[in-house]
């Protein structure tokens, strides 16, 4: 009985929190698998990514991933037959919606859904520019189903732990996200990461450039700070940004090889090998704050080797696609990054505070 009670005094509800992250994974994937869906590491993705503390916040987090993700896949099937085959018009749709939700992504109170709707959008444009054979419909309505299965996975295992474990170790309370003013350094950031989406969509249709749509991922994902964050320049606070996540993509994918080659095919040491990627990473992200999107890009690097369509047909390949996608992303938006910065004007800040929630992590 003494030894159990000491157990229970090491648990804190940061490991609740890792342990929610892990079986909402695991339910994800599950849940993926019943309902058919292509792409079951996207699934894993909303269900790590959209797991808070409380079933309220799960609740609220998970809503506005679904309507991001709805209304940037609605956007997409409507434009596509106008602005496409052709670049010049999808180059400058994708400017266009991605400076207006990268700007609402920084600025909103409502920012998770703003930056859902400009990657779904980026997703489906560019999937359909490298793939023209791919039926959009269907791209966009598995898209929907996988973020369906991850947040009905973090929802059940929410509300199961709301009623039962937070009760003792319940999550620090999260202050609501303030809404912003107009704020012109957060809007010239916007444009920045615009500009960039556009010289992706010209140099993929011009040199047939590999992981265009992981390329813009990467960009909005890394373009996504603070305001008080941005200053003049978001040249550094990016390029940081960038850093962890090639230190945390390389060393997850480096965990997940080895994992892999260990499993050789088992689904079931594949799912223990999940399991242990993402309460690590989960464990990292919830450590230094400077350094905690390290431990998101860890998990997602997991999540994308260990956690396949198929477990017949396992392999490196998506993670070598990620990181890929890393140096196509940094080929177009440092040199634009570093223009801005040479135009920069130092100013007084503008007294805005910033979102709590951070929406980077994809």
């Amino acid at each position: 009985m003494a030894s159990g009670t000491k157990l229970l005094d090491r648990v804190t509800p940061r490991t609740i929190d890792e342990a929610e992250c892990a079986a909402s994974v695991l339910l994800a994937i599950l849940f993926a698998h019943l309902l058919g869906a292509h792409h079951v590491s996207w699934a894993a993705f909303a269900g790590y990514m959209v797991m808070r503390g409380h079933v309220t916040e799960t609740l609220m987090r998970g809503a506005l991933r679904i309507v991001g993700t709805v209304a940037g896949g609605g956007l997409a099937l409507a434009a596509a037959p106008v602005i496409l085959p052709g670049w010049p018009l999808a180059a400058l749709a994708m400017m266009l919606v991605g400076t207006v939700s990268l700007y609402a992504a920084i600025a909103s109170r409502r920012s998770y859904a703003w930056l859902f709707f400009g990657l779904t959008f980026a997703m489906v444009m560019l999937d359909k520019l490298e793939h023209p054979d791919i039926a959009l419909r269907d791209f966009v309505q598995t898209r929907i189903l996988e973020t369906v299965a991850g947040i009905a996975a973090c929802l059940v295992v929410s509300l199961l732990s709301t009623l039962s474990l937070r009760r003792r170790w319940p999550a620090p309370p999260n202050p609501p996200p303030p809404s912003a003013r107009w704020h012109r350094d957060a809007f010239r950031h916007a444009c920045q990461a615009g500009v960039a989406l556009a010289l992706l969509v010209a140099l993929g249709a011009a040199f047939r450039l590999p992981a265009l749509a992981q390329g813009a991922i990467m960009v909005m994902a890394v373009m996504v700070l603070p305001i008080t964050g941005i200053g003049h320049s978001g040249l550094v606070p990016v390029s940081r940004r960038i850093l962890q996540r090639i230190i945390g993509c390389g060393v997850g994918a480096l965990f997940a090889a080895a994992f892999l080659f260990a499993a050789n095919g088992s689904p079931t040491l594949l799912l223990i090998g999940t399991l242990i990627g993402v309460t690590l990473g989960r464990h990292l992200e919830n450590g230094d704050p400077a350094h905690r999107y390290i431990g998101t890009q860890f998990t997602l690097a997991v999540l994308v080797t260990l956690v396949p369509d198929r477990y017949d047909a396992v392999g490196l390949e998506p993670a070598l696609e990620r990181l890929m996608a890393i140096f196509v992303g940094i080929g177009v938006l440092l040199p634009v990054l570093l223009i801005g910065h040479a135009l920069g004007v130092r100013r007084p800040m503008e007294p805005v505070v910033p979102p709590q929630d951070e929406a980077g992590g994809v």
